[in-house]
């Protein structure tokens, strides 16, 4: 297992590298000036020359991203060239709150979304199975950014329940991880259902009740365990999508979390802080589907890592 793990981690370096790589090559190719930017409009072509070489931007491209290279291997990710700050100071002080975002949403998918398709799988065909049906093809198809607006207009507008942006109390936190959320309730909805429905029909399944365990103890201990492998896969590949998620989420409620930092510095073109955040969205994908396959081997003891 620990064999298994560094490997993985090995592999990270290269992947990091190609994404910089990538990220670099896009946002230089992005018109328009950086330095003039972060200088203002009213900043006259002096100030604008000394701001590209102080920030290295007057150089050839190649020369740049050695720079930036060089920096990164020591842990510098940069400044920004709007706040003056250091872009890690940025990332440390805004991830809490995306991964605050990310968790809730995620709880809120599993604890709703296992529970409601296993209930359909034990009715198949039944009105609560139709149900939960419609409810899940209406859940994955509403875009958040829709979805986000009219709980703003129902809870905040007309009912003045929850406040409409911001971060603070638990009651910021509800409209944003429910906008987020809810698509993957209804994905892990149907994913549980279709999973349990093949698993109920396994003969281990029958052999179970054939021999007098109580129902909920062959469906929780024993059809659940196996139907939660292709979950947990589906876990790691859609903590991806709900970071992508989270920067619409944030800067619709007004969120300070990375992704709304992320979409103000690509308005400014502040290339420091976009390339910080998005090699930090890159790791925490990794180290999700890492986690994922070491829980591979807890759910199913027969999984073994060469």
């Amino acid at each position: 297992m620990l064999n298994y793990v560094v490997r993985r981690l090995l592999i990270l370096v290269p992947m990091l590298l190609a994404v910089s790589v990538a990220v670099f090559l896009v946002l230089y190719s992005i018109p328009g000036d950086p330095a003039r930017m972060a200088a203002g409009p009213d900043a006259s072509e002096e100030d604008v020359v000394q701001i590209r070489a102080n920030f290295g931007l007057d150089r050839p491209i190649h020369e740049q991203y050695a720079i930036y290279l060089g920096n990164l291997v020591q842990g510098d990710l940069g400044t920004s060239f709007r706040t003056r700050r250091p872009v890690l100071d940025e990332i440390r002080r805004t991830l809490p709150a995306t991964v605050e975002l990310a968790a809730a949403a995620m709880a809120i998918a599993l604890l709703l979304g296992v529970p409601i398709g296993i209930l359909s799988a034990l009715r198949p065909g039944s009105w609560l199975d139709n149900t939960i049906t419609a409810f899940a093809v209406f859940g994955i198809s509403m875009p958040g950014f829709f979805l986000g607006l009219i709980l703003m207009v129902i809870f905040s507008a007309t009912l003045y329940w929850l406040p409409p942006t911001g971060r603070g109390t638990w009651a910021h936190l509800v409209m944003p991880a429910v906008t987020l959320g809810l698509p993957y309730v209804a994905t892990y909805a149907r994913l549980t259902r279709s999973n349990m429905l093949d698993v109920l029909s396994e003969d281990y399944i029958r052999t179970a009740r054939a021999k007098g365990l109580a129902r909920s103890t062959v469906i929780y201990r024993h059809a659940l365990v196996n139907a939660a492998i292709p979950l947990v896969t589906v876990l790691g590949i859609y903590f991806g999508r709900l970071l992508g998620g989270a920067v619409i989420v944030e800067t619709i409620f007004a969120w300070p979390g990375l992704g709304r930092i992320m979409i103000e510095a690509i308005v400014q073109r502040d290339i420091y802080v976009v390339q910080g955040t998005i090699l930090v969205f890159a790791v925490s994908v990794v180290l999700v589907n890492l986690a994922v396959d070491v829980l591979y081997g807890v759910l199913d003891p027969r999984i073994t890592y060469g």
